[in-house]
């Protein structure tokens, strides 16, 4: 295992040791999970990119609140601000035009007959995990980073591990490359992401997530709770404040 702060210093040989280096790829929206899942990669890798996909999302805020979350977060840990490297940007507007959902369209958040939100977007998971790879493929990474969560979640089908290791499989034949997905949040609650971004970085790293991070479906960004900006009456407005009162239990 590489030290956990590398720097080019601790390397005779340049070329050897960007080879060598352990490197990762997150899928980073600007949203509290992503948030701290980046926290963890920076934490558990020796060098991160992050890729961003615009898909015509309502809460279409996040795109500039993710700009706003890694410069706060290299300003305020220049440690993982040294293994932070490229971000992508990946233009997915053709999901957005095909998808008749509350996270697309600017209608009502609903329950269907089986108890799935109209905030799920059909296949997004997938398809970002699949340009995720195809980016990483040209970057000679081959682990992704990704904040799926199976406890505390929306009951969104592609967030389960079978559905993730399932797509996994596909990619690594696809790409005839080992890839991997780790997603540490997946069997955390909102609470417990709280408490692991705070175990990372501190009092620090849970501010920035509080003020920059963005999760609302609303795109919502004029109150700030407790935990955040957001409508506060959307699901994901009700995790995170949900979590944020466990976590302050």
């Amino acid at each position: 295992m590489m030290p956990s702060h590398w720097s080019a210093a601790d390397f005779g040989d340049i070329g050897a040791a960007m080879s060598d280096k352990t490197k990762a790829l997150i899928l980073f929206s600007g949203g509290q999970d992503s948030a701290t899942c980046l926290a963890w990669a920076l934490d558990s890798y020796d060098y991160v990119e992050t890729v961003g996909f615009n898909y015509e999302q309502r809460h279409a805020v996040e795109m500039q609140c993710r700009k706003v979350v890694l410069e706060n977060v290299t300003k305020a840990f220049p440690i993982w601000a040294a293994k932070l490297g490229q971000d992508h940007i990946v233009d997915l507007s053709a999901l957005g035009a095909i998808s008749e959902t509350s996270l697309t369209r600017d209608v009502e958040i609903t329950m269907d007959d089986v108890g799935l939100p109209s905030t799920f977007v059909p296949g997004r998971n997938l398809i970002f995990l699949n340009f995720a790879a195809a980016v990483a493929y040209r970057r000679g990474i081959t682990t992704l980073i990704g904040g799926m969560c199976e406890a505390d979640f929306s009951g969104y089908p592609d967030c389960r591990i079978e559905t993730l290791d399932a797509q996994m499989r596909a990619i690594s034949l696809g790409m005839d490359k080992p890839y991997s997905l780790a997603t540490p949040l997946m069997h955390l609650s909102k609470g417990d992401a709280w408490a692991l971004a705070e175990k990372l970085g501190g009092e620090k790293l849970v501010n920035i997530i509080i003020e920059d991070s963005h999760t609302c479906y609303m795109g919502t960004r004029g109150k700030l709770h407790d935990w955040g900006y957001g409508c506060g009456t959307c699901p994901a407005c009700d995790l995170r404040a949900k979590g944020w009162a466990e976590y302050c239990a």
